[in-house]
């Protein structure tokens, strides 16, 4: 159940990150502006997308951010797009105050990384304490035209540790 936790929560707002204060959140240097976007900025996008749809609860944004034959390498096997979408369902019945703020986001024409907050509260439902929580996860995307292709997430141990209930 821990490991099902660790997936859940450590997540799936994945990979995807909301807007930061950043003027230039691309990882690239500034450019004159132009009418079409750059595939970093799509990636960008797509990452900001999902990161609405755990935050809202409305798994019907993920299809137009996440590839259709999207991998989330988690430590329970590889996971889909469909798992995604269970997984922000899971998230905001047991979550439901879950914010998510990006400390950084950095992107190129082929990866989103990530480092974000999220903070809550439990319900003492899914193998973690009840209460508030903290943490940060480096989320890792590989994009492809535009959509998330895989991800991967790393969190430092002692945050995981510390989700987890006390015997």
């Amino acid at each position: 159940m821990r490991k099902t936790l660790f997936f859940i929560l450590g997540g799936l707002p994945f990979l995807f990150s909301a807007c930061n204060n950043s003027s230039d959140t691309s990882g690239t240097a500034s450019a004159p502006p132009s009418s079409t976007p750059s595939m970093a900025e799509k990636n960008l996008a797509a990452s900001r997308l999902v990161n609405k749809a755990f935050e809202s609860g409305d798994v019907t944004l993920i299809d137009s951010a996440v590839a259709a034959d999207f991998v989330d390498h988690t430590d329970q096997g590889d996971k889909n797009r469909d798992s995604l979408k269970a997984v922000i369902t899971v998230l905001k019945k047991h979550f439901p105050d879950m914010k998510l703020e990006v400390i950084k986001e950095v992107a190129d024409d082929d990866y989103v990384f990530s480092l974000v907050r999220y903070t809550g509260t439990s319900d003492g439902s899914m193998d973690m304490p009840k209460g508030p929580y903290d943490m940060r996860i480096l989320h890792v995307v590989r994009c492809k035209d535009g959509k998330g292709a895989e991800h991967w997430e790393y969190m430092q141990p002692k945050e995981l540790m510390a989700m987890m209930p006390k015997k």
